[in-house]
């Protein structure tokens, strides 16, 4: 633990620790669901908030408190691909902003990565994007999030592949073989593709999972490519959690038959709005999901050291 002034004239704490005690990792999910109320969505995704509770290998949590005590920033970080530098998360209580604690979270995330990290600005609100110049990172990838109303959805039947059938997710039998899967259509995106079965097994008990809204297509029993929907109950929104599809059946019209697929059943469900997040530069992508009606809603930004 270390001990800096800020710019008000107090102290403030900086502690870095590989695991959260539980009351510890309460008061983290409470300070980003407060910073998400102002802001609009969570400043740490849904894998730091999943990280939160027990020990994580690569993760180390960077917890900065005032001179009584209480929590005003966190950071994570997360040194767990064995290529790409590590990536960071941090966030700031609404209400103690614009005194330095955000470059001091920063300023730890850079020490603790050894001066060679990723940092996500979700929103790419200014004064992330403002953190970032001071801190000597470049704007290094975009994540858009895109929506498309799904009241009167009006998309063509989806034409599957020949001798390809859709089911859904069987919670433990269709665990290994998925994760095989999404390994393989993911190999060329870390977030995604390194996957573990602790990783789905978080998932799976969560409030919002439902295995009939994950969808596998089966050619001769294999799984050839799926598509896990996700409700946000409280927004009205149905996401396009995660769509993939295995190399070689790429190109064939099949993704494009799961997201409608999984489309229909948000639909269903009542919801108001879909949504989904894609590279800005995975172009293909990008035109698909045009193709079916989405437009960008907001962007997230990358930013990394130079080294």
């Amino acid at each position: 633990m270390s001990d800096v002034a800020n710019n008000t004239g107090g102290q403030r704490s900086v502690e870095v620790t590989e695991e959260l005690a539980p009351e510890v990792a309460r008061e983290v999910l409470v300070l980003i669901e407060e910073a998400a109320a102002v802001d609009g969505q969570p400043a740490v995704s849904e894998q730091g908030r999943l990280q939160l509770h027990g020990r994580r290998a690569g993760v180390r949590h960077v917890l900065l408190r005032d001179e009584e005590g209480e929590l005003i920033g966190y950071g994570q970080l997360e040194d767990s691909d064995p290529v790409e530098a590590p990536a960071g998360e941090l966030v700031v209580h609404p209400s103690r902003r614009g005194r330095g604690h955000g470059r001091a979270l920063g300023s730890a995330l850079l020490a603790e990565s050894g001066k060679r990290l990723r940092v996500w600005a979700h929103g790419g609100h200014p004064a992330a994007r403002h953190l970032a110049q001071v801190l000597g990172l470049s704007l290094f990838r975009e994540l858009r999030q895109m929506r498309r109303p799904l009241a009167g959805l009006d998309l063509p039947d989806p034409v599957l592949p020949p001798d390809v059938t859709v089911r859904t997710f069987r919670p433990g039998a269709d665990d290994a073989a998925w994760l095989s899967l999404n390994a393989a259509a993911f190999a060329h995106h870390p977030e995604q593709g390194s996957l573990t079965q602790r990783d789905l097994d978080d998932r799976k008990a969560a409030e919002w999972f439902d295995p009939e809204g994950f969808f596998l297509a089966e050619r001769a029993g294999e799984i050839v490519g799926f598509h896990w929907t996700k409700v946000h109950a409280a927004e009205g929104l149905g996401e396009v959690y995660v769509l993939g599809v295995r190399p070689g059946f790429q190109g064939g019209g099949l993704g494009k038959s799961l997201t409608t697929i999984g489309l229909r059943h948000l639909e269903g469900r009542g919801l108001a709005t879909a949504m989904l997040y894609v590279d800005a530069d995975n172009v293909a992508a990008v035109a698909v999901y045009e193709g079916l009606g989405f437009g960008v809603h907001e962007t997230d930004l990358m930013y990394r050291t130079e080294s």
